[in-house]
């Protein structure tokens, strides 16, 4: 559940203000740890402490000592820091971010649902709220999807939620049948074979990445499917030249730095976009940063009994790790 809406005052920010400059001093000043994941924009990316992908940045959030831990991101990996850093003030600049697979997969939803699976082991993927979080057994990434559900016992069945594609995906590489929830991300769920191949005609040398958030019939096309992280991985060690992205734009520029002598073409999506751009990542600016670190606001706030729920299959897959 999200914390009461609060809207920062834009108008409060000194048109004249270096607010690079006074983001870093504030930092510093109030003993604050900012990450950013990988669909951030650039500069947004460069002012981060750390940079990564879900799973890399639970690993931050769970041995970070921070008075403050800045999160920007979407509000479920803000309140998975608060989740597991209970001590530490965390802020998110904008709680209008949220996530499509989250908002789609409400607790009451959530656990209605699963009254047809009885005897399953609930398998959530991070992209959700700790309500949600609170109700399953264990939690996963994209990055660790198959070790999580690998470590589940065979004789055992399988619930996974929210994204049915992450789910099928994983369902593909473990050999295991899972019932899925049917959730989707509002960006993934864009991406089509159809513009695909047109591009693929135009780069015929190209190697096509994509997220496993996207649906059957891309990731049946793709040389390589996998987290952001995994995807960064891969373009540093291929040897290709031009690259196919399918997932969030925000990650090309970790890309560029890793590899300024490769093309890096992002696919667009069918909703008629130029690019493929999350608009709950983009809610962050620097002007909302900068207020997020002067007044400690909006800060993620959670009830200590669903902290502590939620709090167990989290620690379970940060232990397969």
């Amino acid at each position: 559940m999200r914390n009461a809406p609060y809207y920062p005052d834009l108008n409060s920010v000194d048109a004249d203000l270096d607010l690079i400059a006074e983001i870093r001093r504030l930092r510093d000043e109030k003993r604050a740890l900012i990450l950013a994941h990988f669909y951030q924009e650039p500069v947004v990316q460069d002012l981060a402490d750390f940079v990564g992908d879900s799973l890399q940045l639970a690993q931050e959030a769970q041995k970070a000592k921070a008075d403050v831990i800045l999160f920007c991101g979407v509000h479920f990996m803000a309140e998975t820091a608060k989740i597991l850093n209970p001590d530490s003030t965390v802020v998110l600049p904008d709680l209008n971010a949220g996530c499509s697979l989250a908002d789609r997969c409400h607790a009451e939803i959530f656990r209605e649902w699963l009254n047809d699976y009885p005897d399953h082991v609930v398998i959530t993927y991070i992209n959700c709220s700790a309500a949600v979080k609170a109700i399953s057994d264990i939690i996963c990434t994209s990055s660790n999807a198959v070790r999580v559900v690998n470590s589940v016992p065979s004789d055992k069945r399988i619930v996974f939620a929210p994204d049915r594609h992450l789910g099928r995906w994983i369902a593909g590489q473990t050999g295991r049948e899972m019932a899925l929830y049917p959730g989707f991300c509002i960006v993934h769920e864009q991406f089509t074979t159809r513009r695909i191949a047109a591009l693929k005609a135009k780069y015929p040398e190209a190697k096509l990445i994509v997220h496993p958030e996207c649906d059957a019939s891309v990731t049946a096309m793709a040389d390589f499917t996998g987290s952001t992280a995994g995807m960064l991985k891969f373009v540093t060690g291929n040897q290709a030249k031009a690259f196919l992205i399918g997932t969030e734009t925000g990650i090309l520029h970790q890309m560029r730095k890793l590899r300024p002598d490769a093309e890096l073409i992002p696919i667009p999506v069918d909703s008629g976009c130029s690019y493929s751009l999350c608009p709950y990542m983009k809610l962050n600016t620097l002007e909302k940063i900068y207020l997020a670190l002067r007044d400690l606001k909006p800060e993620i706030v959670m009830d200590e009994a669903l902290r502590q729920k939620a709090l167990k299959p989290l620690k379970r897959m940060l232990s397969l790790n």
